[in-house]
């Protein structure tokens, strides 16, 4: 979906299902974007949600919350988000 792709600035929340357990399926479809700013994660299993952290292109990845930071830590995006970690535009 074009919602799924792009990086919109704003109060927008995309939430789409998965199968039970098909954590590398969420993977792929979390990173095939060309956008990397932040990205949420929300699981009671701290394992699964260290894993994916790992594994998710993003600058910034929040645990069972979102957009909670202090303004002083460091962030970045991947691709083209942000500043660019790996030198997006």
């Amino acid at each position: 979906m074009y919602i799924a792709q792009e990086e919109s600035f704003g109060p927008v929340m995309v939430i789409s299902k998965f199968k039970n357990g098909d954590v590398d399926g969420v993977l792929r479809r979390a990173n095939a974007t060309e956008y990397g700013l932040a990205s949420g994660v929300f699981t009671k299993d701290i394992n699964k949600a260290l894993y994916i952290s790992e594994k998710l292109e993003a600058g910034t990845v929040f645990i069972n919350t979102y957009n909670k930071t202090d303004v002083a830590a460091p962030f970045g995006g991947f691709k083209q988000s942000g500043f660019g970690k790996d030198l997006g535009k």
